[in-house]
């Protein structure tokens, strides 16, 4: 038996290509929770998860793991959780994360998966934006009460009617209910919402089906040549879309093989796992690989079990590039994509100038590129650049959304008429079809891989008392690739410091990363032609500072 699970707003494939996409073997028809099941079937006592569950040592086999999942879902039922309802699941890299989204896809309900670095004012958009019945988080985590931030959220917002702390009685009790089956969802319909960059305002929610996902999750495991001795350690925050599926947790247990959640990414943390688990592959994002090379130098763990780095999420610089194997004894792998869909990688067999000076080729043949006019907005597929020059990046493709979550008035935008998604880079497309990425057309910022809007963050300094108008414009950044630089208009008589705005917009409950890191006080914006705020001039007038400084 089969339930769609379909929720309003979600734009789904036109039925000839879906039909194309079943007929090419892209879409099997398989959800999360049966993979599972087959996953539990063939490997049973293999080990699947490894981490640290309440400071205690986990390591759940396959079959665990399985079980686990059967348990919670019905303890999530037993509350009244339903097919088709969307829950917050805001975790760490702990085992339970794991857990909880297997139990969720088994249930049909949907995680909206939030990262630990969110607070009040985001939570409470996404559950909002949702109608998320249910938060599942952590009591505290990093020094945050992360169990009173969602009690204040569902305090807030109606519709949300439970929130489930891992690790307290409530959850334990919930982890030991009767097992029960559920019916299958239809494979064609949503299985979770991610969070977009946010090029605009607060993130977009991202509908993603278990066919398209999986698809996705197949490939980028078979790419990445990961088999069931492999061992991939999840540095990063597993719910973003990069370590969870690319290949990450999820390609990992796809493969058979072994995740281990590491609590924290720095080098002292992922060395002693690697020498622990003799972990085979792991991914970061430049600056963590820069980190991770310069205590390469000095370290005297074993790291030799380590075969293949993936480094993604922002663009690394070829001089970086060029140390990463020879520091760390392994091979890098480029990696460019977006929770939307698209997914590039560099291949294994790829020659060295490929991987590193490129982020890879599309995983699938039916990735559409095209790389269209940058200064046209409205540029559809039909107007490429000339093979080689540099243009703004189009996709649309097996695993490539064709609308956001309730967002119809944002796709008109960010969708051609023909359904190609606009991603906001800015690419230069080789002979080989690999994409090298030099930058962005959206008023996005990449921080360190986390996306960053300009606007966001303008709006937050506008309600600040003292502020008339605010800009946010990125500065390059050795380590981070980019930081972020306000500069902001006082009205009248008004001149805030930089260590008060930062700590105003810090207190309005945004995440850590979106504060600016310098603040600049001005008296006028420059402005363009026709009369809008030049940021072109601005960080123009940053880099001649920096260039004086």
């Amino acid at each position: 038996m089969s339930v769609r699970s379909e929720g309003p707003d979600h734009i789904a494939w036109p039925p000839e290509v879906a039909a194309h996409y079943r007929a090419a073997g892209y879409w099997r028809g398989q959800t999360f929770g049966a993979l599972l099941t087959t996953l539990a079937d063939a490997y049973g006592t293999r080990p699947a998860v490894v981490g640290q569950s309440a400071d205690h040592p986990v390591r759940w086999s396959y079959a665990e793991l399985d079980e686990r999942a059967h348990r919670l879902a019905a303890g999530f039922a037993g509350l009244g959780i339903r097919a088709g309802e969307r829950v917050l699941v805001q975790l760490p890299n702990v085992p339970e994360f794991v857990s909880v989204i297997f139990a969720l896809w088994r249930l049909g309900a949907w995680p909206v998966f939030t990262l630990p670095a969110h607070r009040h004012t985001e939570l409470r958009y996404f559950a909002e934006k949702a109608e998320a019945s249910a938060i599942v988080t952590v009591a505290e985590h990093e020094r945050h009460d992360h169990a009173a931030t969602a009690r204040a959220v569902a305090a807030e917002v109606d519709s949300l009617r439970e929130v489930l702390v891992v690790g307290s009685p409530e959850f334990t009790e919930l982890s030991a209910a009767e097992p029960r089956e559920f019916p299958d969802p239809d494979p064609e319909g949503v299985a979770f919402l991610q969070l977009s960059g946010g090029s605009t305002g607060l993130s977009k929610l991202i509908p993603r089906t278990h066919d398209d996902y999986l698809y996705s999750v197949r490939e980028s495991a078979r790419i990445c040549a990961l088999r069931p001795e492999s061992v991939y350690l999840a540095a990063l925050p597993v719910a973003h879309n990069f370590p969870l599926s690319s290949p990450g947790v999820l390609g990992t247990l796809h493969a058979g093989a072994t995740v281990v959640l590491a609590p924290r990414p720095d080098p002292d943390m992922a060395f002693r796992l690697i020498e622990s688990e003799r972990v085979t592959i792991s991914a970061v994002v430049p600056p963590l690989a820069a980190a991770w090379v310069q205590a390469a130098a000095r370290t005297d763990r074993d790291l030799s079990s380590l075969d293949v780095l993936l480094v993604g999420g922002a663009k690394c610089a070829r001089e970086l590039a060029e140390r990463i194997g020879p520091a760390l004894g392994c091979r890098l792998q480029q990696v460019f994509g977006m929770a939307e869909g698209l997914v590039c990688y560099t291949r294994l067999d790829d020659p060295d100038e490929l991987v590193l000076g490129t982020q890879g080729r599309p995983i699938s043949p039916d990735d559409e590129i095209r790389v269209v006019d940058p200064d046209d907005p409205n540029a559809t597929s039909d107007d490429e650049v000339p093979p080689g020059e540099v243009g703004a990046l189009l996709t649309r493709g097996p695993y490539t959304i064709r609308g956001y979550y309730r967002a119809a008035e944002h796709n008109a935008t960010a969708f051609t008429a023909d359904g190609f998604y606009r991603t906001g880079d800015l690419v230069r497309r080789l002979p080989s079809g690999h994409l090298e990425v030099v930058g962005r057309a959206k008023e996005q910022i990449n921080r360190g891989g986390e996306k960053v809007s300009a606007e966001e963050v303008e709006n937050h300094l506008m309600a600040h008392p003292e502020v008339l108008d605010a800009a946010v414009v990125s500065v390059p950044d050795e380590y981070l690739g980019e930081r972020t630089c306000a500069y902001v208009v006082p009205v009248d008589g008004a001149r805030p410091s930089e260590a008060e705005l930062r700590r105003f917009v810090r207190d309005r409950g945004i995440a850590a990363f979106k504060v600016p890191d310098l603040v600049v006080v001005v008296d006028k914006f420059p402005v363009t032609g026709v009369g809008k705020t030049s940021k072109r001039e601005l960080r123009a007038a940053l880099a001649a500072r920096a260039g004086n400084g």
